[in-house]
């Protein structure tokens, strides 16, 4: 190799989401920090907040290209959360995916309401952290 040339970089996944931003609402410690590890050894800025209402108030920063949402979180429920990122009154600009993440068993009627305002729907007891990743991977 001549010394002015240089070695080809190689694009992998954590090349890719360097620049991918996850704000990560979850209140339960093991599973946030087991995303947190997941996510950031794959190249994701990954900000964990455990109460909702901080988690909303960061989400509308709309500095985030993903946000987790635990359904179940402190002072402000996940399905609230969902519903102002949602409004264009309360949250006027946001580029964010949101993807939704539970353990609840939800009735029908209530999964498919909450389904068609976020951007994807996730049991996390279905779910290892790397095909979590796996799944943000595959987001445009």
């Amino acid at each position: 190799m001549n010394p002015t040339e240089k070695p080809e970089e190689k694009i992998t996944p954590a090349v890719l989401n360097a620049s991918k931003k996850v704000l990560c609402i979850e209140d339960e410690p093991f599973i946030g920090e087991l995303y947190t590890r997941a996510l950031s050894k794959e190249g994701y800025e990954v900000k964990l907040e455990i109460d909702g209402a901080k988690g909303l108030e960061l989400a509308q920063t709309d500095q985030f290209d993903i946000i987790l949402l635990d359904l179940m979180v402190p002072n402000v429920t996940g399905i609230e959360i969902l519903r102002a990122l949602r409004d264009p009154q309360k949250t006027p600009h946001l580029k964010a995916k949101i993807i939704i993440t539970t353990n609840l068993e939800q009735r029908e009627d209530i999964k498919e309401d909450i389904e068609k305002q976020a951007d994807g729907y996730i049991v996390k007891a279905e779910l290892t952290p790397k095909q979590l990743v796996e799944f943000l991977n595959n987001i445009p």
